[in-house]
């Protein structure tokens, strides 16, 4: 991690179509408790990227390789990336999984298994869910918690904590304050 006097730096993904979603408020509370930690903290939107999908040609995994083949707006998000002690992933559930924004994110961070132990080593993930449904199971979105966990365990990075909650209006989460109380400690536990 960083050193004694460093400012720890946080990169925030939201997953979402929506700026102001209820994912992403929940991201903004982990933000907060993250920046009252002492985290310099920078945010990006999935939505406003030109991102492409993997294409499987395994150009970033070949020896001596510089990194994913694909030049769209990863090709920027890839250093934020690296550069980050700790990311948060905010996605609400779409259709019983993460969004496709969130996904097609996720799927190009396998450019960064090549380098795994620098990529993936030491990073503190956080992750921040709504769905419409009352239930994480019959939402989905345990379907998309248990990819993180997953993808991020093979990777070798630590998941501090997941932050979820039921919400389908847009802001509505805004009302179960207990929950943003809990992503705001989540902010800070991944600096800490």
């Amino acid at each position: 991690m960083t050193g004694k006097g460093q400012v720890r730096k946080v990169v925030v993904l939201l997953g979402s179509p929506r700026r102001k979603g209820n994912s992403a408020l929940l991201a903004a509370r982990i933000a907060r408790g993250a920046r009252s930690a002492g985290a310099k903290v920078e945010t990006v939107f999935l939505q406003d990227l030109n991102i492409a999908p993997c294409k499987s040609c395994y150009a970033c995994q070949k020896e001596n390789s510089k990194g994913c083949s694909i030049n769209d707006a990863m090709q920027e998000v890839y250093p934020k990336l690296l550069g980050a002690e700790g990311w948060v992933i905010a996605s609400p559930v779409y259709w019983f999984t993460m969004s496709a924004q969130t996904k097609l994110f996720m799927d190009r961070c396998f450019a960064l298994l090549a380098n795994a132990k620098e990529s993936f080593a030491g990073k503190r993930i956080a992750i921040a869910m709504s769905y419409g449904d009352a239930d994480p199971f019959v939402s989905g979105c345990v379907n998309a918690l248990r990819t993180f966990q997953d993808a991020f365990r093979y990777a070798g990075a630590k998941i501090v904590g997941m932050v979820y909650g039921s919400a389908f209006g847009a802001g509505e989460i805004r009302t179960n304050e207990a929950l943003l109380k809990e992503a705001e400690k989540l902010g800070r536990d991944l600096v800490g």
